[in-house]
């Protein structure tokens, strides 16, 4: 790498979690289809943290890649340029009681590794990069039977008799109201309650009904969003009736929201649209 590149972001590792790619993307609308029409390659976090760290830096948001990529294609990072961070897999091999096991022959090599997520200051924006012309990426387009398929999720047919609700979802599959107000959200959020577990839940460890809701519609508003259809605002007016504002979601069920999100997305793209963490 060129040493004039400076790879220290303005936002620390410490100030970097999904709670506050949420947040964002809760209060401030425009913000997940910014990222999403950007930095759809990637996971659905990392695409908002890009986002605000660019937004910080006064960078203009456009596609990323890593040194070596832009070189790939013909294009090298300014001097000067520092890179921003995303979250990655980094796998590593287990110590202390785990290597005597294995040793031991108790544990097969496959085991003897486990893959944690970091940040990592690896990527730099097309803005940060001159050389050859470049081509923006179209976005994925997305199918909800391809999605259900994906996701092996089914919808039914709407037998609830009251008619005020919207849809809900069962075991593995979830109807629709067939006049829902906003059928394309809805879906979404039974989706969630779907992807995240909810319907699976043993009555005793059941996830309090306000986080359910909470969890299912930021799903929701995070699809409609990144898809450009209706339904975003009313998102985050369910959202309030049902988390005090100012508080923020904790680190853990931002993590879920975010990764049940992306699998939706990701499930209803033609099988050539792969995701990076």
């Amino acid at each position: 790498m060129d040493l004039n590149v400076n790879t220290h972001t303005t936002m620390t590792n410490q100030q970097l979690n999904f709670a506050k790619a949420l947040e964002a993307a809760v209060n401030e609308p425009g913000v997940v289809m910014q990222a999403y029409s950007n930095f759809h390659n990637y996971s659905i976090g990392n695409q908002i943290l890009a986002l605000l760290q660019c937004q910080l830096r006064g960078l203009s948001a456009g596609p990323i890649a890593t040194f070596p990529k832009w070189k790939s294609l013909g294009r090298h990072v300014k001097r000067g340029e520092r890179a921003i961070s995303l979250c990655m897999p980094i796998t590593f091999k287990q110590r202390d009681s785990q290597d005597a096991a294995d040793a031991a022959g108790q544990l097969d090599s496959d085991e003897a590794f486990r893959t944690s997520f970091m940040f990592k200051p690896n990527w730099f924006v097309l803005s940060q990069t001159e050389g050859e012309e470049f081509e923006l990426p179209s976005l994925p387009e997305w199918d909800t039977d391809t999605a259900l398929r994906t996701l092996n999720f089914s919808r039914k047919e709407f037998t609830e008799t009251n008619g005020n609700t919207q849809g809900y979802a069962q075991q593995n599959e979830f109807a629709i109201n067939p006049v829902a107000q906003l059928p394309a959200k809805t879906q979404f959020h039974e989706l969630a309650h779907l992807v995240i577990g909810h319907t699976h839940e043993p009555p005793n460890e059941r996830t309090p009904k306000d986080l359910r809701e909470v969890e299912a519609e930021a799903v929701a508003l995070l699809c409609c969003e990144a898809l450009n259809l209706p339904g975003a605002e009313f998102c985050r007016g369910y959202i309030q009736s049902y988390w005090p504002k100012g508080t923020p979601i904790p680190e853990a069920n931002a993590k879920r929201i975010l990764g049940a999100a992306d699998k939706i997305l990701k499930a209803g793209r033609p099988a050539a649209s792969p995701t990076i963490h």
